[in-house]
């Protein structure tokens, strides 16, 4: 990358942690400290977790869209008012419902996709992937240190101080797209990272990426769940003070991290990514049904959230790759866009049926209905066929006119280890899906239509 691409991936990608890590930071306290709101239950406890989500998910893709038509930091500047104004107003309020009413207006601030396009616009195609493995590292990185952060303020602030701290992390996120992001001279709508319409009914009609789309919405959905019983029977049946939680998820993030990096390795370099997959889900369901027994010892509960966040760690970071692979050409953005759709929605349904389940049945039910969800996930993942192991490439044309297109599409397919290709002629670009044991890139020196090529 050259100095203007560091620049705008790194605070890119600092925009994007410091929004998940406000978002993130209140689940594992909101349980413990949320009772003292006027008309708090269990049941509007749990909706006021997962309640981003459901702004998340529907308005995720469409903000995206709004961005090629208004601008980028425009709407990346609505988004974070929206996010800053949501905390203020959840920061303010004693009310459960005002502080579902202020994660709702967080969720608005839907710029995912935004970020995406406009990381897409400062970028060049060759340096993508090294730029969304930025912004994915960063993701990843936050939600750990919101588990040790959330516990630290609750205790310091209580729940205002925590929607306060997302208020001014979004203040800061705002100065650093105004003052650090490079305002780009043009929109480079890039498959690789930018929803469009065209695509997708493609993807929602591709059984492979739907079992995917079903594994992060299950995922989510387990995730948003588990922080409506936990914290409280971590407080309440194991004795470990609230303010004192923080030691515990940090030193479970962290080993649990680096426990899961070699199945990471075996099912990449491998190619036992299926194996791997349902090992994974098996064991997060395994850890998950442990939860009904972890009031016996503190030492069993840390067990169980080592085993549960090593599956967890290993499922987040490996589901988005399988969704790059398994994307048709040209169609990655727009795949990732119903992905992240997908996930939102889980964090939503996790949050609002599990606190129905919590306040109907009790910890239990909500436990069990996890196990009942990660069950059908396994059952999905099992009948899946193995994943590809394809990347995407891209191919830039030059001096290509009319009928010749049709040509070009020929001549690419004909090239061994080539699955899929999609030329976007108004783009002069021509994305590829190859199998790259077979595929040889030195090949294309012999096409007088290849501008450069790149991994996508």
């Amino acid at each position: 990358m050259n100095a203007l691409e560091k620049r705008s991936v790194f605070a890119l990608a600092s925009v994007y942690a410091i929004r998940m890590l406000g978002l993130f930071m209140i689940m594992p306290v909101f349980m413990l400290l949320g009772d003292d709101l006027q008309g708090a239950t269990p049941a509007l406890l749990g909706f006021a977790i997962g309640a981003y989500g459901l702004s998340q998910a529907l308005l995720q893709i469409p903000f995206g869209l709004l961005s090629d038509r208004v601008g980028r930091k425009r709407m990346i500047y609505i988004g974070l008012i929206l996010f800053a104004a949501g905390s203020m107003l959840a920061g303010s309020a004693d009310s459960i419902y005002v502080v579902i009413a202020g994660r709702i207006l967080q969720g608005a601030g839907a710029i995912a996709s935004v970020l995406m396009a406009l990381l897409s616009d400062l970028t060049r195609e060759e340096e993508r992937t090294k730029a969304m493995a930025t912004v994915g590292i960063s993701i990843g990185l936050s939600f750990s240190v919101s588990l040790v952060l959330g516990p630290l303020l609750g205790a310091a602030w209580g729940l205002s101080g925590i929607f306060y701290v997302t208020a001014a992390l979004a203040i800061v996120a705002l100065l650093i797209v105004n003052r650090v992001v490079p305002t780009p001279h043009q929109h480079k709508v890039s498959a690789d990272t930018h929803p469009a319409k065209a695509m997708l009914g493609r993807v929602l009609s591709d059984k492979r990426l739907l079992r995917l789309d079903f594994g992060i919405f299950a995922l989510h959905l387990v995730l948003t769940s588990l922080f409506l019983v936990f914290p409280s029977v971590l407080q309440d049946q194991l004795g470990l003070a609230s303010q004192s939680h923080w030691w515990f998820y940090l030193s479970v993030m962290i080993t649990s991290f680096f426990a899961m990096v070699p199945f990471i390795i075996i099912g990449e370099k491998k190619r036992k990514m299926k194996p791997v997959l349902c090992g994974a889900i098996a064991l997060l369901t395994l850890a998950t049904a442990g939860l009904a027994g972890i009031s016996a010892s503190l030492i069993f509960a840390w067990a169980v959230m080592f085993f549960f966040f090593m599956a967890f760690n290993l499922l987040e970071a490996s589901l988005p790759s399988l969704i790059s692979k398994e994307a048709p050409a040209a169609s990655k953005g727009t795949a990732m866009g119903v992905y992240s759709t997908s996930q939102f929605m889980g964090a939503f349904l996790g949050g609002a049926f599990g606190g129905y389940l919590l306040q109907q049945v009790g910890i239990e039910g909500v436990v069990w209905f996890m196990v009942a969800v990660l069950g059908l996930w396994l059952l999905v993942a099992l009948t899946m066929p193995a994943p590809g192991h394809t990347s995407g490439f891209v191919v830039q044309l030059r001096d290509v006119v009319g009928g010749q297109y049709n040509d070009v599409d020929g001549r690419l397919r004909r090239l061994p280890g080539v699955q899929d290709v999609v030329i976007i002629e108004n783009a002069a670009t021509a994305y590829l899906k190859v199998d790259r044991q077979h595929f040889d890139e030195a090949l294309l020196a012999d096409f007088p239509f290849v501008r450069h090529s790149s991994n996508s």
